[in-house]
């Protein structure tokens, strides 16, 4: 059953978390947290996304706070750094929030910018890191078939972990993976899950190697799990730039995992500059216990009265479209 809307609203908290980097196109992150009887979630679907593929966001969020989790298989995770379209000379600064992290996500294709930028940022992550730290790309969707194919070829150097939604339709991954076969790195799909309509059609097509997998645009842990099982494939868990409260659930999320190869990306607290919660990795893992908000970081990082007018209009329209399909 769906929790009425004043059972939401009795607790909900609207937060803008100011970022370190910009990343994304966004400087400050916008939530809507509130508490339920298993405890915080979140509602943070990005301010562009339409009523209905919000509506996914806010079944996670009420299935997290009203619903026990599948029982966890780990007490921590290890996770990625990540990296956004800073210069090359950031990189440093950048990669030491992240304590302890063996592995980076680095953000390429950005718009405005070139793959020469994109290959001076990964040269010097390498650099940084040495070579047993491991790297992978993050395109979401920027390159058509033939560009994917070029910046592979040009980062392949920097031995990629792997390249993670280097274009944005099914067809087109299916065919770069055919293509970059050769060099054997594997091809990783995001918007290709999260954003469609049939989740398991990359999988059907042989389009990646793995998925990345996200729990608040994919409804929550069980769906997410339930994705993984039908898909046959490895999965990384990954944040959608959740706040502390948010990245519990991803964690929960990759604790239940029956298998786990590959560090999450679940440590992209540290991109911003305050949180409701410390949720930063330490020695490169995070723990997968809920987090309850600090009271003083929810006042301090509240967001403006217009702004909180704004998502709980949001909030009301989405869980009239839950409350249409119970």
């Amino acid at each position: 059953m769906t929790p009425t809307l004043a059972e939401l609203v009795d607790t909900a908290r609207v937060v803008a978390l100011p970022m370190n980097t910009r990343f994304r196109g966004v400087d400050t992150r916008e939530a809507v947290l509130f508490e339920g009887p298993q405890g915080w979630a979140e509602f943070s679907p990005f301010t562009e996304y339409d009523d209905g593929e919000a509506a996914t966001w806010l079944a996670a969020a009420i299935d997290f706070a009203w619903r026990l989790q599948p029982a966890p298989r780990r007490e921590r995770i290890p996770v990625n750094a990540t990296i956004p379209a800073v210069e090359a000379s950031r990189v440093a600064e950048v990669l030491a929030r992240f304590d302890g992290c063996r592995t980076a996500k680095v953000k390429v294709a950005e718009r405005g910018q070139r793959l020469a930028d994109d290959v001076a940022r990964v040269r010097a992550i390498r650099e940084a890191m040495g070579p047993e730290g491991r790297i992978r790309v993050d395109a979401n969707g920027g390159w058509n078939v033939d560009e994917a194919e070029h910046a592979i070829h040009a980062l392949a150097e920097f031995d990629l972990e792997y390249a993670e939604q280097p274009c944005a339709s099914v067809p087109e991954l299916a065919e770069l993976r055919r293509r970059v076969a050769y060099m054997g790195i594997p091809i990783a799909a995001d918007e290709s899950v999260r954003k469609a309509a049939d989740p398991l059609a990359v999988a059907r097509a042989g389009a990646a190697d793995l998925l990345v997998i996200k729990a608040q645009p994919l409804g929550g842990v069980r769906r997410a799990l339930a994705i993984v099982a039908e898909a046959g494939l490895p999965a990384v868990v990954s944040s959608a730039l959740d706040t502390g409260v948010g990245l519990a659930q991803g964690a929960a999320l990759a604790a239940s995992l029956p298998e786990l190869d590959h560090d999450c990306g679940l440590g992209t607290a540290s991109l911003f500059a305050d949180d409701v919660a410390d949720a930063r990795p330490a020695g490169g893992t995070v723990s997968v216990a809920r987090v309850t908000p600090d009271a003083a970081a929810l006042d301090r990082l509240a967001a403006s009265a217009e702004r909180r007018q704004w998502w709980l209009e949001r909030l009301e329209r989405c869980h009239a479209l839950l409350a249409e399909s119970d």
